[in-house]
């Protein structure tokens, strides 16, 4: 994953830190630890939730990734980074979304052979550029996959009960590619593409989602977070910028 367009972004006043809940040192971070799956969830037809049990994790921060690696019987390992789906309030747990990507060495076998009980190996979390800390307000945009780290923001602003602004859209090519439907409120709009509900317009994501959200900011204005494929992180960000977010205050995330 690569982040770009942006200039330096804000910092965490603690480093990994949700207020009152993590501080995970660079040193725990980088310790590979055994996580089972127990649980498989189906989002869509092409993409699935993985429930982990982690007694050992110590925490991350909405947004952020860790490695995950596969070992075969034969020695052989297939390392992977992935976007942390669950809220850091899920204690001794961690959620992947995963694609079925087409020849996917590792998707492939999520969505093929695992099931529950199996075991693979974490470390993590990874990057802080991503996070958001709960603590100012944020204005998400994800197209496909890319709502994966966006909703752990989503889980964790709910879990808390957090007062701080946030709004989510979230663009699909249609309902039946809508990750996580069943869970959206009414900080979601979601923008379909090519196939929508009666009544429902179909189009890209426009100037016309984003002005009036940038029109009518709260105060201290936005910190905005931007995943999904480079073209839409491009796109999304460009309508961002014309709508007058200042540039600084635009974070990144990107895939393909």
């Amino acid at each position: 994953m690569t982040e770009t367009f942006t200039a330096p972004a804000f910092t965490p006043p603690t480093r990994f830190a949700v207020p009152g809940r993590i501080a995970v040192s660079n040193r725990d971070a980088a310790v590979w630890q055994t996580a089972t799956l127990t649980e498989i969830r189906r989002e869509t037809p092409w993409a699935a939730t993985f429930r982990f049990a982690a007694p050992a994790w110590a925490g991350h921060l909405p947004g952020q990734h860790l490695m995950l690696r596969l070992t075969a019987d034969d020695g052989y390992t297939a390392q992977r980074h992935y976007s942390i789906a669950s809220a850091p309030d899920d204690d001794g747990h961690i959620e992947l979304t995963l694609d079925h990507v087409d020849g996917g060495e590792v998707s492939g076998w999520f969505h093929t052979v695992a099931e529950p009980g199996d075991e693979v190996e974490v470390r993590g979390p990874l990057s802080g550029f991503f996070a958001w800390p709960g603590d100012r307000p944020a204005l998400l945009i994800g197209a496909g996959s890319g709502v994966v780290p966006l909703m752990s923001m989503v889980r964790h602003h709910r879990a808390r009960g957090l007062d701080v602004p946030l709004r989510l859209l979230v663009s699909a090519r249609g309902p039946e590619e809508l990750i996580y439907a069943r869970e959206y409120g009414a900080e979601t709009t979601p923008v379909f593409t090519r196939s929508a509900p009666t009544g429902v317009p179909v189009g890209r994501l426009t100037a016309e989602h984003v002005a009036p959200l940038l029109a009518k900011a709260p105060e201290g204005g936005w910190e905005a977070y931007v995943c999904g494929s480079n073209g839409f992180a491009e796109h999304a960000s460009r309508l961002l910028v014309e709508a007058g977010q200042p540039v600084d205050r635009v974070r990144i995330e990107r895939f393909g």
